[in-house]
């Protein structure tokens, strides 16, 4: 997409999965990057991946953005590099397996520091500099788990509901300023988020592999590479008027019945 030739674009969560899928992405059609996540070593890997397919500029940030100060830096290295901002993706995440019963106040307090309170605060943080981009978006990555309802880690489902609800009302507050504010809600996606999580990578592959067979309507679980190119899509301006939306990105899992 010529959009995003020199256009900055600061991606949450950037060092794996969705995130880092999002980066390689962008980074092939030319846009200078802000990679934000905890692990230094996997960001640089992907900065040099990014720099290998296109990207002419990448910045690493190493931040946790749990708590404000992480998201007050993140957002200060990118400007004080870039002078400007064009796309924000909110894509930093975390989950806890635990279901109603088991699930402690900590855990769902964790949830919604990385999963939402971070995505609240870097979207304060970049209205500015997003009013003087030709772009002016915001893209969150969510989650099916935001609009369905299931079984089984609580907290990750309450933080992403939350999330699509924070999409919504930015979207609001901000569309008389010009930016678009939208969601992105994968399915299950191939990557190491579930292991990451707790699971064994056994019970991780069944999941990913087997269960979805079951739960999306096209048979499979889907690819990051995919989520990254709806990302990319409400990013651009062929999205110009698409405001305020939860794009799921599901394989049909949102429209088939409970397994």
């Amino acid at each position: 997409m010529a959009d995003f030739k020199d256009r900055v674009v600061l991606i949450t969560g950037s060092s794996s999965g969705i995130g880092a899928a999002t980066a390689l992405h962008f980074a092939k059609y030319g846009a200078k990057l802000a990679l934000v996540a905890r692990n230094l070593a996997k960001l640089e890997e992907v900065a040099e991946q990014c720099r290998t397919s296109g990207s002419p500029e990448v910045v690493v940030i190493s931040q946790d953005l749990s708590n404000e100060e992480g998201c007050d830096s993140a957002m200060e290295e990118t400007l004080q590099h870039f002078k400007a901002l064009d796309v924000l993706i909110n894509n930093a995440g975390m989950m806890h397996t635990e279901n109603l019963q088991k699930l402690t106040g900590r855990q769902l307090d964790e949830a919604m520091d990385i999963n939402v309170k971070s995505a609240l605060k870097l979207t304060q943080l970049a209205t500015k500099s997003l009013e003087k981009s030709p772009l002016k978006a915001i893209v969150n990555v969510s989650s099916i788990a935001g609009l369905r309802a299931s079984t089984g880690s609580l907290a990750y489902k309450i933080s992403k509901a939350a999330m699509d609800q924070l999409t919504r009302c930015s979207a609001l507050e901000l569309a008389p300023k010009g930016i678009r504010v939208n969601s992105v809600n994968p399915g299950v996606i191939d990557t190491d988020f579930f292991v990451n999580s707790g699971l064994s990578e056994k019970a991780s592959d069944n999941f990913v592999k087997e269960k979805s067979k079951k739960i999306h309507a096209l048979g499979r679980c889907g690819q990051p590479e995919e989520v990254a190119k709806a990302i990319a899509f409400l990013a651009s301006l062929d999205a110009s008027f698409i405001c305020g939306q939860t794009l799921a990105v599901d394989g049909g899992r949102s429209i088939t019945c409970p397994s």
